[in-house]
């Protein structure tokens, strides 16, 4: 492999990560985007905290990455907080709670957002799918930015129901198969506000982005490549632990 501050590049596997800057003064917004193509999806991964399945397991970003030999990692969906969804990783059925609105990668490369009310984890699998998510809302599908993002509630957690207005974030997008663009958002501090959900999901546009998904955000907003976390979530120099990760192996 060939690495940089910024890129790794094997065979046909490259990571590019760009910073962006914003706005200004108390508007300014500092924000983190992974280009990222794989010859196979098979390639993202996905782990757990402590390398183990259950509610409430969970430890820093980093640390996951580092326990599974990363290059290149964001924080998933925060699985473990709740009982919902379905959720296959690394081809494996993991729960089969149909809730909300997830997100789903497939061997052939690609990447769709899906009513998990209306579909099974096995019949997910036997389609082919690799990853699922369980977060939302779905930012973009067919290159659209979804209407009505910016009213969204999601059930991470009781009393912290709403994900409106500015934050850090986390997002993943496809702008074809096998290649993905993973966006980290800096907020809440004085140097970044964060983005709104509709200001993210125009991120994703602007990259190219078909498909677009929100994932866990807020403290848990983290970036790692090459042994380092690459953003600075709320300006405090640390993380939020979390339940899981998307990642590559280095």
């Amino acid at each position: 492999p060939v690495i940089t501050e910024t890129s790794y590049t094997d065979g046909d596997t490259s990571i590019t990560i760009t910073e962006h800057v914003v706005g200004s003064g108390t508007d300014q917004t500092i924000y983190y985007v992974a280009d990222i193509q794989v010859s196979d999806v098979t390639q993202l991964l996905s782990a757990f905290a402590d390398n183990q399945f259950g509610l409430n397991i969970t430890q820093d970003t980093s640390a996951i990455a580092e326990d599974n030999n990363a290059i290149f990692a964001i924080n998933g969906d925060y699985y473990g907080f709740r009982e919902s969804g379905i959720l296959i990783r690394n081809g494996v059925i993991y729960r089969d709670g149909g809730a909300r609105t997830g997100v789903a990668f497939t061997t052939d490369g690609e990447m769709f957002v899906y009513d998990e009310t209306t579909t099974t984890a096995a019949d997910l699998l036997a389609q082919g799918v690799w990853q699922t998510l369980s977060f939302g809302p779905a930012l973009v599908d067919g290159g659209v930015v979804q209407d009505g993002i910016d009213d969204v509630e999601v059930d991470t957690n009781i009393g912290n129901h709403s994900i409106q207005g500015s934050h850090p974030r986390t997002g993943i997008g496809m702008i074809s198969a096998n290649h993905f663009v993973f966006v980290v958002v800096d907020g809440r501090s004085s140097e970044s506000r964060g983005l709104t959900m509709t200001e993210f999901a125009q991120v994703f546009a602007d990259l190219g982005a078909t498909v677009a998904y929100n994932l866990d955000g807020g403290g848990s907003s983290t970036m790692y490549f090459n042994g380092e976390v690459v953003n600075n979530s709320q300006g405090r120099n640390d993380e939020r632990p979390t339940s899981d990760i998307l990642y590559l192996e280095g």
